[in-house]
């Protein structure tokens, strides 16, 4: 059973966010706050730790986690990197991540994905949010003892999420009731749209007080 003692929560925020001008996509500032602000909201008193993966202005991060952590290997080689740093540096059995430039995630997305990777034999390895038409790599609960084997495909050149996963025991955990909130942001265009949207329905945004 996962509880909250035995799951770390973790955001990925070490991209150079190419598509936003090199901007550090996780301090954008959205309905008042960064983004990352509103990611770290999803995972208040239901985890043992909060870690934000991030290869730069780590110490505007440390505002809004227990730790912040780098990628093991630099030069920004993407998400699976995140993942692996992520997977090494907890200290718990469980990792769930997700992404900082996702705002509108849902506020029960820690209990559904605990809910989700369970089983009739157990629990699988990786459970993965899929929205009904599409999986979401990055918003995914994983167990923390795969670290060495990720190390070995990183080793081997792997840096495709979905086909790393494909060597475990991995599930999809059904959000379609809520696809709108899995958005993600990679360009200001779409950052003030969802800004705006967000803020006319008041869906999905955390209150603007120090984390």
């Amino acid at each position: 059973m996962i509880t909250p003692q035995t799951l770390t929560g973790m955001i990925l925020a070490g991209g150079e966010g190419r598509r936003m001008g090199g901007r550090d996509k996780g301090l954008e500032p959205f309905a008042g706050l960064p983004l990352v602000a509103h990611v770290a909201k999803r995972f208040d008193g239901q985890v043992a730790e909060l870690m934000i993966n991030a290869n730069r202005n780590t110490d505007a991060y440390a505002l809004f986690a227990t730790r912040v952590i780098e990628d093991a290997e630099g030069g920004f080689k993407g998400p699976l990197m995140g993942i692996y740093s992520g997977l090494r540096a907890a200290e718990t059995p469980w990792l769930l991540v997700a992404p900082c430039d996702s705002p509108a995630l849902p506020h029960d997305l820690v209990n559904r994905m605990v809910a989700g990777i369970s089983s009739e034999s157990g629990e699988y390895d990786i459970a993965v949010a899929f929205d009904g038409e599409r999986l979401h790599p990055v918003v995914a609960l994983l167990r923390t003892s795969l670290a060495d084997d990720l190390a070995n495909a990183l080793a081997e050149g792997e840096r495709k999420i979905d086909r790393w996963y494909a060597r475990h025991s991995w599930c999809k955990v059904d959000m379609s009731d809520c696809p709108e909130t899995f958005a993600n942001l990679n360009t200001e265009e779409e950052k003030s749209r969802l800004e705006l949207t967000l803020t006319t329905t008041s869906k999905g945004l955390p209150s603007q007080e120090t984390p």
